[in-house]
């Protein structure tokens, strides 16, 4: 509610302050519709000043025809997310809608909610990730990734305008001082403390007396040595059924391996797995006698791998990051580049691409680089043979 009013230019212009701001506001009808901004002003004669240059402004786009009531980033939005739902139905999960969702209405709204589309320029897009850098959380900034993801939905939703003919075309989104980010590997398991941890893991079966508490320690263990074997991914690994593994002889090999169709993200995928994922799988059949539609791992054992983790200090790597469930998937990658393997398998196996791996594993490529290949060195020609004839 305004406490104090003014008026400029024949009562053309409103000025006006809200209570709890000391910044002056001001107002005009033009062109069908009430526009309004916030002078930034805290005092009543420059906030006149701006007022009136603000509104010359505006009837100079009315007479060239630029002054239209577009819409709002608010309703751009509300559009986008009903696209994006319609589009993708079972195509992407609920959680990635969410996730749009929450961006919109915990952060985007706030932000650009009121403004027209031709406002959001590339600086207004630059305040933005700035008042996220700067704003807090339970005493945390946002991490970088986190606004990154933000600004993902931001382009989407100026993408929508733009294909409806709300927007001429899209801001530059890009972070002006960032040409390239700092790329960073995976947290993984060495050889060594992959080890360590299934050795506590089977410890840790050992440890318990309550034969609820074995069992989940059983599965626990078994888990960790399948993954670490196939390099699907956690919430994979929460989907995977009985049926969708099968034990078979490998012909390439002559190994004894498992067959697995899984299920994520990506749709339906298939994985060979290393001949050390199969008596793990063997055991779990042999304890839980399951039913074809079984799930192999129904409980997440997040809370037992984390305290064991902790327990053999391994919850962090020495860069700092954070090992997790998943990181018995990067494991599984890093093994298999250490070995030697071919990296494009590798990807076609997990169900992943080739620039993913290379980004993120690149510490691991040197075993497939082919020195001969790399040092060679040219023989140096004798005069007669460079003389030309």
């Amino acid at each position: 509610m305004a406490t104090e009013k003014h008026t400029i230019l024949g009562g053309k212009v409103h000025v006006y302050q809200r209570e709890n701001s000391p910044f002056w506001q001001c107002s005009s009808y033009l062109n069908g519709k009430n526009r309004r901004t916030s002078t930034k002003e805290e005092s009543l004669k420059l906030a006149k000043e701006f007022a009136e240059d603000w509104y010359l402004t505006l009837r100079g786009k009315q007479s060239r025809g630029e002054l239209t009531n577009e819409r709002t980033f608010t309703f751009a939005a509300d559009k986008f997310l009903q696209e994006f739902e319609a589009d993708t139905m079972g195509e992407r999960s609920a959680k990635c809608l969410t996730n749009h969702q929450n961006h919109v209405r915990l952060h985007l709204n706030p932000f650009f909610g009121k403004l027209g589309l031709s406002e959001i320029t590339t600086t207004k897009i630059q305040e933005y990730r700035l008042a996220r850098m700067q704003s807090t959380y339970r005493g945390k900034h946002p991490a970088a990734a986190t606004i990154q993801k933000e600004t993902v939905t931001l382009r989407m939703t100026l993408k929508a305008a733009v294909r409806h003919g709300w927007l001429a075309h899209m801001p530059d989104m890009s972070a002006p001082y960032r040409t390239s980010t700092k790329v960073s590997h995976r947290a993984w398991f060495s050889p060594d403390e992959y080890k360590q941890l299934y050795t506590a893991t089977r410890a840790n079966i050992k440890a318990m007396i309550n034969a609820k508490h074995r069992h989940l320690a059983e599965q626990l263990h078994d888990k960790v040595l399948f993954m670490a074997n196939t390099g699907i991914r956690p919430d994979e690994a929460n989907w995977l059924e009985y049926r969708d593994v099968e034990i078979v002889e490998d012909d390439a090999t002559s190994e004894t391996i498992l067959e697995i169709e899984v299920r994520g993200k990506r749709g339906v995928g298939y994985c060979k797995s290393t001949t050390g994922a199969v008596r793990p799988f063997q055991r779990m059949v042999e304890r839980n006698q399951p039913e074809p539609t079984d799930r192999l791992f129904p409980a997440d054992h997040k809370k037992q791998f984390n305290r064991i983790l902790d327990e053999q200090g391994l919850k962090f790597d020495r860069q700092g990051n954070r090992r997790t469930l998943y990181s018995l998937r990067h494991s599984y990658i890093s093994f298999r580049l250490l070995e030697g393997a071919d990296i494009y398998q590798i990807a076609k196996n997990c169900r992943t691409s080739v620039e993913m791996i290379e980004k993120h594993y690149a510490v691991h490529l040197k075993n497939s680089l082919d020195a001969s290949a790399i040092n060679v060195r040219r023989t140096k020609q004798s005069g007669a043979s460079r003389r030309s004839i």
